[in-house]
């Protein structure tokens, strides 16, 4: 018996990843933003062609089992790495640069008692080069930052099949798709300076070097529609950031705003018990606006964090409330 499976990683930039003098480049059109990438993946070539990400990571693998062994096991044809464009506009004109991509790194299969594990590394350089200081003559360099993603597959003799981001670079924002080309997961953290500074040469994997990622769980398509109102809708929100290990809420006392996590992970804590980390496109803070202004939950900075906060009267509480059946996970922990 033949089992076939894929994951796939689609990487892009937010309005709200980009920080510093940089932004400017971006506010001005020189440089664009990009749209959110889709919920679902219907065609990976079409939204190459329509610039739809920035670069791509399709692992895909096969395995042949027979009598409770896997007896064969090889990497899919159309695994591999697949860069997007850049276009750059200035007054009434726009040029369109390709993004040169690094070689794909594909380890060799590694076989257990019972199961092989892919583990596949793509990416490339940004399609222009940027300055950036260094500590020697002439102390500035035009160079090209490096972005990539890893994703692991591991197969077992029941059939079964695992997808893992094992790692990516810090910059930009890297969603990952199931083998039915579902969103399923987010790498949490986008940090647009450190990236700046330090992708490059031997702090990639084609150097001596990967980057972990905090993955999370996927919000809902409603939340992600209701983050778009919050960013774009009419009264912009309150961005602020938090450092690490900061209190976001804190349950039992008073809120009445609403948060979208723009960057990075939280963790909600009831009653001191961990139940959740959460990461980019998550709303919280939701309950205490539509129940009575009390925070029903910790929320606590796993990582550096960007919030965008909301009042109630920018939001549509309808759509709220929906959002906030889906939150009560303290009474799915007693359930």
């Amino acid at each position: 018996m033949r089992v076939e499976s894929s994951v796939t990683s689609l990487s892009w930039i937010p309005s709200e990843a980009v920080i510093g003098l940089n932004r400017a480049m971006f506010e001005s059109g020189v440089a664009h933003y990009d749209d959110p990438p889709p919920d679902t993946i219907d065609d990976l070539t079409e939204l190459q062609r329509t610039d739809r990400f920035r670069f791509a990571n399709r692992l895909s693998a096969w395995v042949d089992i027979d009598g409770g062994e896997i007896v064969g096991a090889g990497y899919g044809p159309e695994s591999g790495g697949m860069m997007g464009a850049t276009t750059v506009r200035v007054a009434a004109r726009a040029a369109t640069f390709a993004a040169p991509s690094m070689p794909d790194i594909r380890h060799t299969p590694e076989w257990g008692d019972d199961w092989v594990r892919f583990v596949q590394t793509v990416g490339g350089r940004t399609a222009l080069p940027a300055p950036r200081r260094v500590n020697h003559p002439p102390f500035v360099q035009l160079r090209a930052p490096l972005v990539w993603s890893t994703l692991a597959l591991t197969f077992h003799t029941d059939g079964r099949s695992e997808y893992e981001m094992l790692g990516a670079s810090v910059f930009p924002r890297h969603w990952v798709y199931d083998a039915q080309g579902e969103l399923v997961a987010k790498a949490g953290l986008a940090d647009f300076k450190q990236w700046y500074r330090r992708a490059f040469g031997k702090h990639s994997p084609w150097g001596n070097e990967n980057s972990s990622t905090f993955v999370t769980a996927v919000e809902t398509a409603l939340e992600r529609d209701l983050a778009t109102k919050i960013m774009r809708g009419g009264e912009k929100p309150t961005i602020s950031t938090l450092k690490e290990g900061t209190l976001l809420t804190e349950q039992g006392r008073p809120g009445d705003e609403v948060f979208l996590l723009l960057d990075g992970v939280l963790v909600m804590e009831v009653d001191g018990e961990p139940l959740a980390e959460l990461g980019p496109g998550a709303i919280v803070g939701e309950r205490a606006v539509l129940e009575g202004g009390t925070r029903t939950a910790t929320l606590r900075a796993v990582t550096k964090v960007r919030i965008a906060a909301a009042t109630a009267d920018q939001l549509d509480l309808d759509a709220l409330a929906q959002v906030a059946v889906g939150h009560r996970r303290e009474e799915l922990r007693e359930s």
